[in-house]
């Protein structure tokens, strides 16, 4: 069996593709970019373009490999909203779209396929099951519930598919949205909450997304959606309360009225100016908290790292940047 990873050169990727040859298996990466990684030397390489059909074709699939697609566009760089279409779409839906046929014509059953808990929407209830009811707020997600659409086509025509739909991925090598919180607590400045503060805010490590493809492999890629989320995820305000006082900052957190800041930034997205992305802002004042039990019974799979350690890391990370000192991982903007 070959373990051949789309987008593995990206973030989740570069951390399942070690994690795999450590276990024995042939593994190859096939990716747009190959990157200075030292797993290459135990890992293949592919050039491949997920929106060329015949770059995917070129891989060479083979009817007992074992297939994953971490390739996507994600919401940071944030996108003005005329672009946003063709920002997504051609990775995330039709890039998925190439490599699920590519599949067919080669015989190959087995895919895990990462998406986004961005294809909920607004928090209709809590925690949020895999049965939440799918309602994305933009092109992002809309790219995302698109290829669970097609995967539910392709899983009628015999193929095996487990979906990943993750919470803000964080780790080494990707700081997103982050930075711009972090010059604010750098420069000891007041750090606007988007509502009061007082809903969880959650995020997954890098290294448990990781951890639940794995996972998947083992337990015979289960026709099924999961969650992925953290444990206990703390209120905004107490997460960045504790960043602060860490951080040795003067900020303080100055709660907002959230519908007054919404619709700020719905105005500035509508001149073409934004700041967040609305798929961000629209539920940030939202207890959007993943419910990730349906994991730990069908796969095994407990997050390991805590809300709080992972963003005092990716914290640690910026200033190591600043400060010019070389980090583990090089920056990943998107995959």
């Amino acid at each position: 069996m070959r373990h051949v990873i789309f987008g593995g050169d990206g973030f989740v990727g570069r951390h399942l593709a070690p994690k795999l040859a450590a276990d024995g298996e042939e593994v190859v990466v096939a990716d747009i970019v190959k990157s200075d990684l030292a797993h290459y030397r135990n890992v293949g390489f592919v050039k491949c373009d997920v929106t060329d059909p015949a770059s995917v074709a070129a891989v060479g699939l083979k009817a007992d490999d074992m297939v994953y697609n971490l390739s996507a566009k994600m919401l940071s760089p944030i996108q003005v909203r005329a672009k946003r279409h063709d920002f997504f779409f051609p990775v995330n839906f039709h890039g998925t779209e190439h490599i699920m046929q590519a599949m067919d014509r080669a015989g190959t059953p087995k895919l895990v396929h990462y998406t986004t808990d961005m294809i909920y929407g607004h928090t209709v209830t809590q925690p949020m099951t895999e049965e939440h009811p799918v309602a994305p707020l933009g092109e992002y997600g809309w790219s995302k519930q698109k290829t669970e659409e097609l995967a539910a086509e392709w899983r009628k025509r015999g193929m095996s598919i487990s979906l990943f739909r993750p919470r803000l991925i964080i780790g080494p090598g990707r700081l997103g949205i982050l930075e711009k919180l972090f010059k604010l607590i750098d420069w000891s400045l007041p750090v606007p909450m988007i509502g009061s503060g007082k809903n969880p805010y959650q995020f997954i490590s890098v290294f448990d997304c990781a951890e639940a493809a794995r996972a998947a492999w083992k337990a015979g890629v289960p026709n099924e959606a999961y969650n992925l989320g953290s444990l206990n995820p703390p209120p905004v305000k107490k997460l960045l309360g504790d960043l602060i006082r860490h951080a040795g900052s003067k900020s303080i957190l100055i709660p907002t009225p959230g519908w007054a800041v919404k619709r700020t930034l719905d105005l500035l997205d509508l001149v073409n100016m934004p700041i967040m992305d609305p798929e961000q802002y629209l539920i940030a004042d939202e207890e959007c908290v993943l419910d990730v039990s349906k994991a730990e019974r069908q796969l095994g799979w407990v997050p390991q790292y805590r809300d709080e350690d992972m963003l005092i890391a990716a914290y640690s990370e910026y200033r190591a940047k600043k400060a010019g000192h070389a980090v583990a991982t090089k920056h990943v903007p998107a995959e």
